[in-house]
């Protein structure tokens, strides 16, 4: 809601509360939850957006819609209603115009008693205990969901303990790739596994098989059987001659 700038707030709060306006009202609060006030946008910055007076005109009309829904004799002037506009917008700057709105909402649905009067007073302790429990209820969720964080983290953690021996297991049997007997090394520790699975062999025995596999597929440098600088000359010139004979050999016709 907009209200033009010819509308002053005595006039706006000195009238009854329209029936559009009681509809406008109830409208901001269907549904509305703590976790909905909280995520909306905050009184300062509706008034960035729309500017001071603005958001204390639509403050005031809440609470003269308030303000009219309860049934008492004796309820807060125009005066009061004003005032209250102004120190809401300064004191709750950083709360959300639908926390005001739900907060009002539970006063008058949650069975409080006004004993036939309702000052400003009545209405800042409302709002005092409404941000109250808002405050208890988010802390609250924090740690619950902390809680279902760590909880969430240390169950990832345990099963990250209980699979690294498996993984570092699996890691250690990994077999060279350029084995020369890789086939049949890998055919021999999936025998393995098939029998261990059916109960053929124990899990000792299987271990030791493993291992006495990956003791076959361990291939030590052996720098005894490298040449000497001499002996890898004469390979490099065989080599570079052989290379110089096939390119010779192969090179295209240029007559053809």
């Amino acid at each position: 809601m907009r209200f033009t700038s010819s509308s002053t707030l005595g006039a706006l709060v000195s009238q009854p509360t329209t029936e559009a306006t009681a509809i406008l009202v109830a409208q901001l609060s269907v549904g509305l939850t703590i976790e909905q006030a909280a995520a909306a946008p905050k009184l300062f910055q509706l008034s960035r957006q729309y500017g001071e007076d603005e958001i204390r005109k639509l403050l005031a009309v809440i609470l003269r819609a308030f303000v009219d829904s309860v049934r008492v004799p004796d309820k807060p002037t125009v005066a009061d209603i004003l005032d209250l506009a102004d120190t809401l917008l300064l004191t709750y700057s950083h709360d959300s115009l639908r926390d005001i709105v739900l907060a009002l909402k539970q006063a008058r649905t949650t069975g409080t008693i006004f004993y036939q009067a309702l000052d400003p007073a009545t209405i800042y302790g409302l709002l005092k205990t409404y941000f109250e429990k808002k405050a208890q209820y988010l802390e609250q969720q924090h740690l619950d969901q902390k809680a279902r964080s760590t909880a969430a983290e240390n169950s990832a953690l345990t099963q990250l303990q209980q699979a690294a021996p498996q993984l570092a297991a699996g890691i250690g049997r990994q077999l060279p790739p350029d084995h020369p007997n890789l086939d049949h090394l890998r055919q021999r520790l999936t025998l393995i596994k098939q029998k261990a699975k059916r109960g053929l062999l124990t899990d000792e025995q299987a271990q030791q098989l493993r291992d006495e596999t990956q003791a076959a597929a361990r291939r030590d440098p052996r720098p005894d059987w490298q040449p000497s600088p001499e002996a890898q000359k004469l390979i490099n010139a065989r080599h570079r001659a052989e290379d110089r004979r096939l390119a010779e050999k192969y090179r295209p016709n240029s007559a053809a």
